[in-house]
């Protein structure tokens, strides 16, 4: 209690600009862990939904069918779901056409497809430059507090006639402190983001995977002897 108590005192005593660092970056930290939260779950569920998903899929079912239960009941984390919804819908419009160019339906929903992908690819990255720029950034904005904390530590010893380390040592923890919040604030951001980073690429590869294998389904479909 008394160290955590300690702590306080240092931050309260610390200068108006260390102060403000201090609260950026605590800011910082917590905008990160509200993200780090966010992006958890959202991952977890996309992974869950790609995985319902694609079970139904190959799973014989009539595409026709299968697209018209995907509109009725929609899953908002479902990529795969997303770019078969795009896919099938393009390939319905363009085949409905008279005398149709079968090379043109497949260029169209492929375009669909690309276009459906890359929104689901923007999903799984949202958030991402962020905590990658707290990342990086929070040591250096914390070593900033704490460069200043100690600056104004060694000017106050010029009023000083006689200088020792207790008079200092004061101003220097302060300083420090802003040190720790900015790691504390970099740390799991840097986890977090190497981590979300590959789980997002793991999954845009699946999603990619799923586009090419589901346009050779379309592609043998709109070739097939009529």
């Amino acid at each position: 209690m008394v160290e955590t108590m300690s702590i306080w005192e240092l931050v309260l005593n610390a200068s108006v600009v260390v102060k403000i660092v201090m609260a950026i970056l605590m800011l910082a930290s917590v905008i990160s862990w509200v993200m780090i939260f966010q992006r958890f779950f959202f991952l977890g569920s996309a992974k869950r939904a790609l995985r319902r998903f694609e079970d139904r899929f190959w799973s014989g079912v009539d595409l026709g069918q299968l697209f018209r239960d995907v509109s009725e009941n929609p899953q908002s984390s479902s990529g795969a779901e997303e770019i078969f919804r795009a896919g099938i819908k393009e390939y319905t419009r363009l085949t409905a056409q008279k005398n149709f160019d079968p090379e043109a339906v497949m260029e169209g929903v492929e375009r669909s497809m690309r276009v459906a992908l890359s929104r689901e690819e923007e999903k799984l990255d949202t958030h991402l430059p962020f905590l990658a720029t707290v990342g990086s950034t929070s040591p250096y904005i914390g070593l900033f507090g704490t460069v200043w904390g100690i600056m104004n530590s060694f000017r106050g010893l010029a009023n000083m006639h006689q200088a020792t380390l207790s008079s200092v040592a004061p101003g220097i923890s302060e300083a420090l402190v802003a040190t720790a919040i900015g790691l504390f604030a970099a740390i799991p951001a840097v986890i977090a983001y190497n981590r979300f980073s590959a789980r997002s690429s793991i999954l845009a590869n699946n999603y990619e995977t799923f586009a090419e294998e589901f346009s050779s389904i379309l592609h043998r479909r709109v070739h097939a002897p009529k």
